[in-house]
């Protein structure tokens, strides 16, 4: 009987975006591969596109089972998640657990503690934990006791950032402890990216004198993009506002806030829902700086992604986006919760164009230790090296 590896997440947009590559390493290492993911709420991507992706990833003879992961804490789904994973454990006889999310981590390696005990191998990877510098006191509370528990079952703890692995290597019992340079970036896809800007802003209806920014991400808390619609309201009523438009690509549960918000402050022709989008590499040639406000950030692709494209970045001076930004290297580093220095690093960018080409051009270089080259040969030799674990 040949190997069997189980990829783990919580829902499918997190398999689309982050682990086709993982699983094309491990098919290339011999491996029959099966998913796990919530694909009825596929997560920041359309159902249409979690439809593509079961039949992309039957294309690649991928097996998918639909388990709702919770994102939350539901004692109930968790449960419900907890028997269906085991059941599949239990039933199929894997040789390797690769599992993603706080809870969706929690949920496998429970699951996977009696197997463990017959061989089965545990790989986590942590995107960016819940418990970090100036992170909430509940989070340390809830999250840390939890993280450090389960890492005793864990033959492979994967972080993508210096501070979590860091502190995963001294203070958690994994077997091994590794640090990747993110999920990997196709920096190549974004360097040479080709667009007509002139037709890319008509199709927004933007003009081509308008200054224009752009983030991508689930329009949520933790993603902060409430604190760009503040900043441009208060540019607004101070009359600092002009030619100055917002994109904003991403789904997610504050879209209906945001757009009363922007009815609200009168920003309609200043600020642009533009939902799901399969063509970010050509909106990032089209604008001319990238805004990511995170709280919180375990590292962060959208910003390396643009950094790839030559972008300038306006971004928060927190967790795993510290390893890659400076102020007055790779942009503006601010605090997320200041209204106040959004305004002024907006204003910075959009008047300084010599300081916006020279932060690009440094974000280009940077960006290069962060392709998924690099990335995939460290998952090749943690996928190949697991047995020794």
């Amino acid at each position: 009987m040949g190997k069997k590896a189980l990829q783990l997440a919580s829902v499918a947009s997190m398999i689309d975006q982050f682990n086709i590559p993982n699983i094309q390493i491990l098919q290339s290492l011999g491996y029959e591969v099966d998913v796990v993911a919530d694909f009825t709420n596929p997560g920041t991507i359309t159902k249409e596109r979690a439809e593509d992706l079961r039949k992309r990833l039957a294309d690649m003879n991928v097996r998918v089972f639909d388990i709702a992961i919770p994102r939350s804490i539901n004692p109930k789904a968790i449960l419900s998640a907890y028997e269906q994973v085991k059941k599949l454990l239990d039933r199929e006889n894997y040789n390797l657990l690769h599992c993603h999310s706080p809870i969706g981590g929690v949920i496998a390696r429970q699951a996977a503690k009696e197997m463990r005990k017959n061989g089965l191998k545990v790989i986590y990877t942590a995107h960016g934990f819940h418990f970090y510098d100036g992170a909430p006191l509940m989070n340390w509370l809830l999250f840390y006791p939890i993280e450090k528990h389960y890492s005793r079952y864990t033959d492979v703890l994967i972080t993508i950032n210096n501070k979590d692995f860091k502190r995963a290597s001294e203070k958690f019992k994994a077997k091994k402890t590794v640090k990747i340079p993110g999920i990997g970036v196709d920096t190549e896809k974004f360097a040479v990216c080709n667009v007509d800007k002139c037709t890319k802003r008509a199709e927004c209806a933007v003009n081509n004198s308008d200054f224009l920014l752009l983030s991508v991400g689930e329009l949520s808390k933790h993603k902060n993009q409430k604190i760009i619609i503040e900043a441009l309201h208060k540019m607004k009523e101070e009359g600092s506002i002009d030619n100055v438009v917002y994109l904003a690509v991403g789904k997610g549960d504050q879209e209906e806030e945001f757009r009363n918000l922007i009815n609200i402050y009168g920003l309609e022709s200043h600020i642009k829902l533009l939902g799901y989008r399969n063509d970010i590499d050509k909106l990032c040639k089209t604008v001319d700086c990238f805004v990511h406000p995170s709280i919180r950030e375990g590292l962060g692709i959208a910003p390396l992604e643009a950094m790839a494209a030559g972008l300038p970045l306006i971004s928060s001076d927190v967790h795993g986006m510290k390893d890659y930004t400076e102020d007055g290297v790779s942009g503006c580093c601010i605090n997320p919760t200041s209204i106040d220095e959004m305004v002024n690093a907006i204003k910075k960018m959009k008047e300084n164009e010599s300081f916006r080409k020279q932060c690009g051009h440094n974000n280009f270089l940077a960006a290069k230790y962060y392709d998924g080259k690099n990335t995939d040969e460290i998952m090749k030799k943690v996928y190949g090296d697991i047995v020794t674990y």
